[in-house]
């Protein structure tokens, strides 16, 4: 049984990069990749994965506020990511 991720991040670059290196586990399937929070949700919506890998800072709807509707609508579990060191965030 593999662990299904959704991973997001504005910048398509490390989104990829982050897809590749889950991919190369033997047990993790990268079903979806979003460019920002609303896509985020959507692709938790639509593929019901285990774990949501999201960015903080994006356009259009923010990590923050994708992660507060993805726990109140799944089971999904989400695993923030950030570049900034500001204690708000946290």
């Amino acid at each position: 049984m593999s662990v299904r991720v959704v991973v997001a991040d504005d910048q398509e670059l490390v989104r990829s990069g982050f897809s590749m290196i889950l991919e190369a586990q033997p047990d993790i399937e990268v079903v979806a990749e979003a460019g920002d929070g609303t896509e985020a949700v959507a692709a938790v919506e639509r593929y019901a994965p285990d774990v949501l890998l999201l960015d903080i800072r994006m356009p259009v709807m923010d990590g923050l506020d994708a992660a507060r509707r993805v726990c109140a609508r799944s089971a999904c579990k989400v695993v923030m990511l950030t570049t900034f060191d500001l204690d708000e965030y946290v």
